[in-house]
């Protein structure tokens, strides 16, 4: 089988490029790859494919500026309008897999939010990956290529970005605290899941989460990472005094450890169902918490 993976210098790329090793792999990548485009500014000029993986995309920001929100839209939905064309010269594939994120339900705190939830995300982010769905799924319609969206939430594995890799940095550096007891949850997924999902999922198409099915908690997170590092565990701060802390960063901006924004992101539980990827494909994820590496 031949694969076109872009994205195949990111994280979950990278991962995916392991995985599917033993097949023919065209990695796309703005830097080095098979092809070498960036695909927010022009449309590339592939080989024909079986399976497209688009895991390509704009994250880990909180835009400051309207130049770094325009330019969620750009990379993350001119970036697949712009592939899709590439496609469409090249030959269709027989199949196609969105990397989207559970952002798009535009949710704080909730438990359990499945697929059938309104994508009402207003951020820059959310918003692009809404777009970028709506384009793929239109595509894939008319030129009858089987669909797989995957809406994924904070991705775990060795050396990982955004949020997770955050906590690791903190919990090293020895300035981690839970707030109270550390009991709201998120959910989460092993990095190297995703890749094997793919192999069982893109010939039969859908949308669906993805998360370890265990949600882990704050204290139960940073406790598995400070027992790797040979660290104390992490202290427990009143949720007063970080309330106190977060209104100084209010003034001071999101670079401080913590805003009121933050903190309520912090105290929230927020969980996503992966029910239908269990009863429709038999996903059976590992544990983040038993099995994140650092």
């Amino acid at each position: 089988m031949r694969l076109i993976l872009t994205g195949a210098n990111g994280f979950l790329g990278k991962v995916i490029s392991n995985y599917f090793a033993r097949h023919e792999l065209i990695k796309i990548g703005r830097s080095m790859g098979d092809v070498v485009v960036n695909l927010a500014d022009e449309i590339p000029v592939l080989p024909i494919s079986d399976l497209v993986i688009h895991t390509a995309g704009k994250a880990h920001l909180v835009p400051a500026t309207d130049q770094e929100k325009a330019d969620f839209y750009r990379v993350n939905v001119t970036g697949t309008a712009n592939l899709l064309s590439g496609l469409m010269r090249s030959g269709l594939p027989k199949y196609f897999v969105f990397i989207s994120s559970v952002s798009v339900y535009g949710l704080e705190k909730g438990e359990l939010i499945n697929e059938q939830y309104p994508l009402s995300a207003v951020d820059a982010y959310g918003k692009s990956k809404i777009e970028a769905e709506a384009l793929v799924v239109e595509w894939c319609k008319q030129h009858e290529v089987v669909c797989t969206i995957l809406r994924l939430p904070l991705l775990a594995g060795r050396n990982p970005p955004g949020n997770l890799g955050a906590m690791v940095k903190a919990i090293t550096n020895g300035y981690y605290f839970n707030i109270d007891k550390g009991e709201a949850q998120k959910s989460m997924v092993m990095v190297d899941d995703v890749a094997a999902f793919i192999s069982d999922v893109h010939k039969i198409g859908g949308i669906y989460n993805l998360t370890d099915g265990f949600h882990p908690s704050f204290k139960a997170l940073s406790l598995s990472i400070t027992r790797q590092l040979n660290k104390r565990s992490s202290l427990s701060l009143p949720f007063l005094i970080v309330k106190a802390l977060a209104l100084v960063g209010d003034i001071f901006g999101e670079e401080f450890p913590v805003t009121s924004k933050k903190l309520y992101k912090m105290t929230q539980t927020l969980t996503f169902s992966d029910q239908r990827a269990r009863n429709n494909i038999g996903w059976n994820p590992k544990s983040v918490v038993d099995n994140f590496s650092i």
